[in-house]
């Protein structure tokens, strides 16, 4: 890669009619929805797309079918979290036969490795990996964060090809930003999407947002009036991104209320289904009618 990727890239829900089955009518109606709005790639098996909560035949059967509704048109990122390293190995080189273009990995999740022991992971995994990756930091979750000296580390292996932070930590983010400027390559991206505006202003590459799966349009101007310095323009639309995300990310009382919301208000839209995959389950009745109602006071239905 000779330039950065840049832009909104959404990680895309998983479609599932129920804990086991690709809603496959609505991945494609899905995938769709968010070429037709303009993103710059697709992102998944991420947090928003319950890949860890996800068998490994049905990663793969998302994997396959998300590289063949794109054909070619946009780049497709699939995270290969995992425990296991040979696991994460296995779905890179699956993505990478199937057609993806990037694969993308935050740190392993139940046994907290140490900023050396972290080291060592990626040097190794590196050396196995089929395609260009992504570091992705999401200490929320995983309990480790790649450290800002494993990240400058990182430039000199040229499968690594830039980083998503999700950490909320802006200081941090700002430091992500000073050290890929060493690398022309590589990009640095946001996870939040109340964040996106402020780190595109500031140096940032995009945003891999959730709530550009309800309304891609919307990312997608806000990063393009922040990559192009209009502060007016990008006020704007961060407002309604962040309106957006106030009405629909706050209806549950649980940290799963952000997916369960975004998957309730595309089932709504008759993009996909909303099931989940367990342990959690989607919006009842009474949710449901909060998120009818928000969406029409967003307008993205009438």
């Amino acid at each position: 890669m000779s330039e950065p990727l840049r832009g909104i890239i959404p990680p895309l829900i998983t479609p599932l009619k129920d804990r086991d089955t690709l809603d496959r009518e609505g991945l494609e109606r899905l995938v769709e929805h968010l070429i037709k709005g303009g993103v710059s790639g697709l992102f998944v098996l991420g947090t928003t797309g319950e890949g860890p909560s996800l068998s490994y035949r049905l990663r793969r059967e998302l994997i396959e079918h998300t590289c063949k509704l794109t054909k070619g048109r946009v780049p497709v990122l699939v995270g290969i979290t995992d425990t296991s390293f040979t696991e994460s190995v296995n779905l890179a080189r699956y993505s990478a036969e199937a057609g993806a273009t990037h694969v993308v990995l935050a740190p392993p999740y139940y046994f907290p490795a140490a900023p050396p022991e972290m080291l060592e992971y990626v040097q190794d995994l590196v050396t196995e990996m089929p395609l260009p990756l992504f570091l992705y930091n999401m200490p929320g979750l995983t309990k480790v964060s790649f450290e800002t000296d494993l990240v400058r580390r990182a430039l000199d292996m040229p499968g690594v090809c830039g980083v998503k932070d999700s950490s909320c930590d802006m200081i941090y983010f700002h430091r992500l930003i000073e050290v890929a400027k060493q690398r022309p390559d590589w990009s640095v991206l946001v996870g939040p999407e109340e964040l996106t505006a402020e780190a595109v202003l500031l140096g940032g590459h995009g945003g891999i947002n959730g709530g550009a799966n309800l309304h891609p349009e919307l990312y997608v101007k806000m990063y393009q009036a922040a990559a192009t310095q209009d502060l007016q323009r990008t006020r704007e639309l961060h407002a309604e991104v962040m309106r957006l995300a106030g009405s629909i990310y706050t209806v549950g009382r649980h940290k799963s209320a952000i997916i369960k919301g975004i998957k309730c208000a595309l089932s709504i839209l008759g993009i996909c289904e909303d099931h989940m995959a367990e342990p959690f389950h989607r919006f009842r009745d009474a949710e449901r009618g909060i998120i009818r109602e928000r969406l029409v006071n967003l307008g993205l239905i009438s």
